[in-house]
């Protein structure tokens, strides 16, 4: 029988690798994958399951470092009263549930991981995986200590998570880059950075305390539930854009069918951002 204990810190762990939104990684690279089928009829399992398991070891310690410098930086201990699954930290490492020093070193191998499966498929496939990694990775240990406090780590959090993601995913299949998903990957791009910015606003004060100056705190809660608004809208319109030029197919329209439930979050977030 399983030691309760070590249970406990399993499910711990689980947390603080925020595990269940890896699809918002996951997502990018069946896309790309499907497009690369769908233009060359080309399919290598090996290859698909590497770039699944590539770019979750990238986001694992993206979102392992982004806990650890958040907690040294004192951003935790200034958000003690609001915390969800999506925003406020893990909530781990204040709590004294983890240690801060095994959780640093946890985002460390994540990132070695990913690094040795961007040498293999740069080896393998080509050498545009190396700047795609490269991106990935940096950004990912950065994105609390540099990135963020300067007002653009939820852009870089869009790069990464849609067309990085999209495009490295087709790349490794087809060893060519081509419209099609550079185009594709723009819309997931700006959900993920619409998620990220929707989230950020609950950590408004605590950010601005701890002096990480993200977008969201620069320009205050308020415009930042107006770009929301803007960042859904602006997804559609890609969309729309893309199956107008013909780079898109008609049926992309059908994701218009979700169109009135983006339109209720930012109908909900206008009237709940305080």
């Amino acid at each position: 029988m399983k030691d309760p204990a070590s249970k406990t810190e399993s499910l711990a762990w689980i947390k603080e690798l925020r595990a269940p939104f890896f699809t918002a990684v996951l997502i990018p690279v069946f896309l790309g994958t499907t497009m690369a089928w769908f233009s060359f009829g080309v399919f290598d399992a090996t290859y698909f399951i590497l770039s699944l398991i590539g770019v979750v070891c990238v986001n694992a310690g993206t979102n392992l470092a982004n806990d650890y410098f958040d907690y040294k930086s004192g951003c935790d201990e200034a958000n003690p009263d609001f915390s969800s699954p999506f925003s406020g930290g893990s909530g781990l490492l204040p709590k004294g549930v983890l240690n801060p020093r095994k959780v640093y070193i946890a985002a460390l191998i994540s990132f070695v991981f990913a690094i040795l499966i961007g040498v293999f498929l740069a080896l393998t496939r080509g050498w545009a995986i190396v700047l795609l990694g490269l991106i990935g990775v940096s950004s990912g240990y950065f994105y609390t200590t540099q990135l963020a406090p300067r007002g653009i780590g939820e852009l870089v959090v869009g790069l990464n998570c849609g067309p990085l993601a999209v495009i490295g995913s087709y790349y490794v299949q087809t060893q060519t880059i081509a419209l099609e998903p550079i185009v594709a990957s723009i819309p997931i791009g700006i959900l993920i950075l619409a998620v990220l910015w929707i989230n950020e606003i609950p950590d408004y004060y605590a950010d601005s305390k701890a002096g990480k100056m993200t977008l969201v705190t620069r320009i205050g809660k308020k415009k930042a539930v107006d770009v929301y608004g803007v960042l859904m809208i602006l997804t559609y319109a890609v969309i729309l854009m893309a199956v107008v030029f013909s780079v898109m197919p008609r049926l992309t329209l059908l994701s218009f069918l979700t169109f009135p439930l983006a339109m209720k979050a930012v109908y909900v977030a206008r009237g709940n951002y305080e």
